[in-house]
């Protein structure tokens, strides 16, 4: 049998701070979880508006990478291609927003420097090498982004849920126990006190 049950005044005060506690940690957790779906919606926001640069940009991008291919060659495209360096300078850390890890990925800055000769190439592929670098950014930028979301997302979740076992289950199983308690020791002080009437009466019938 739950001990918390009697009627006891020991058991009122710790019912009573299991309920103080319960509410506290609901006010708690609401505030999280406000936060961190503020700080997802902000994020969804970003991603939106980057997913749209990105896809303006591969047009570009594809636009003058066609133009290069028709005015140098595929197969001349293609040896350059080889030449371009693998990248390395992705960087991930995180850091936390109430709790929740965030990863940041940065890229590291460096010159665009042209890994090819300018002799048997055109204006085309400069841009479409401009276009496709401002892509990997960008790419980097949304990786981070989504992930983010995701992470939010799922901690959103769980947030809700540990706020909804204490909103409707902890908190109105500690108010009913709190009321109970309370009840049974009004009713036990009453008939305590009906019993000091009695006892009183019957000594002072003795008296007489």
């Amino acid at each position: 049998m739950d001990m918390t049950l009697f009627p006891t005044k020991g058991n009122l005060i710790t019912a009573k701070g299991t309920l103080a506690l319960s509410k506290q940690g609901y006010e708690l957790l609401d505030k999280k979880r406000n936060i961190l779906v503020r700080e997802m919606m902000m994020l969804v926001d970003r991603a939106k508006a980057i997913q749209r640069e990105i896809l303006n940009t591969f047009t570009d991008a594809y636009a003058a990478l066609q133009t290069a291919n028709i005015t140098i060659g595929i197969s001349e495209v293609d040896q350059i291609g080889f030449g371009v360096p693998e990248e390395n300078g992705v960087e991930i850390r995180e850091h936390s927003i109430m709790g929740v890890d965030i990863p940041v990925v940065t890229l590291a800055e460096s010159p665009l420097e042209p890994t090819y000769g300018f002799l048997r190439t055109s204006i085309a592929l400069d841009l479409a090498r401009d276009r496709f670098n401002k892509v990997k950014r960008l790419t980097c930028e949304i990786a981070e982004i989504e992930n983010a979301i995701y992470r939010l997302a799922t901690n959103i979740r769980r947030t809700q849920k540990r706020a909804n076992a204490l909103r409707n289950i902890m908190i109105p199983k500690y108010e009913e126990i709190v009321s109970d308690i309370a009840n049974a020791l009004e009713e036990k002080d009453r008939e305590e006190f009906a019993r000091l009437k009695v006892i009183k009466r019957s000594k002072e019938k003795t008296k007489t």
